[in-house]
């Protein structure tokens, strides 16, 4: 009996000491494998650490550069701005009176209309002298606004500056397509057509 006790007490020791000396080795492996961890750890740091100053540096390139061309757009777009606002007010300037001139234009054909049934009476009639004398000062007012007739009556019909109302037999065979006749004139602002000439074409 006291044998059996002594073996089962050794069996028990040396079992204690084997479990003693698998957690220890397990311990050991455990603090082997944390430090190489940190070792690692330490070596990605490092590199991450060389590593930055570059990458910032490449991105606020990247950003410079963006910044640059933002800025050159704008640049652009104000420029474009700009000129666009110029021609505009250049526009206004050349064609601001334009409604009234193509007002004015109906009244100038009525005096051309009484000229034409004035052509009979004496050019030293006081009322032909009165209907002259305004005429004459329409059309300065309409040269000093830049405003010039079409001459139409004899030229290649151009859809461009005449509006044809009818056609006709040509009286001579070189007017054919070409304007006989101009029943109301036509008027260019400064070469802008602000009324076309109604014309009637030979054929």
């Amino acid at each position: 009996m006291a044998k059996e006790k002594i073996s089962n007490d050794q069996e028990q020791v040396e079992e204690k000491e084997v479990t003693e000396t698998t957690a220890q080795e397990q311990n050991e492996t455990a603090e082997q494998d944390a430090k190489s961890e940190k070792a690692e750890a330490s070596k990605k740091d490092k590199k991450s650490k060389k590593e930055k100053p570059e990458d910032k540096i490449e991105a606020l390139g990247k950003e410079l550069q963006e910044i640059r061309d933002k800025h050159i757009r704008l640049q652009a777009e104000f420029d474009n701005y700009r000129k666009r606002t110029m021609r505009e007010k250049m526009d206004l300037v050349k064609t601001g009176g334009e409604t009234v001139i193509v007002n004015i234009l109906p009244v100038i054909d009525d005096f051309e209309r009484a000229l034409m049934a004035f052509s009979e009476i004496d050019d030293k009639d006081p009322l032909k002298e009165g209907i002259l004398l305004i005429y004459s000062k329409f059309q300065d007012f309409l040269k000093q606004n830049g405003i010039a007739e079409i001459n139409a009556l004899e030229k290649d019909f151009d859809t461009d500056l005449h509006e044809a109302v009818t056609k006709i037999p040509a009286p001579k065979e070189e007017l054919k397509g070409k304007v006989v006749d101009v029943i109301q004139k036509g008027y260019l602002m400064n070469e802008k057509v602000i009324r076309f000439s109604k014309v009637v074409i030979g054929e």
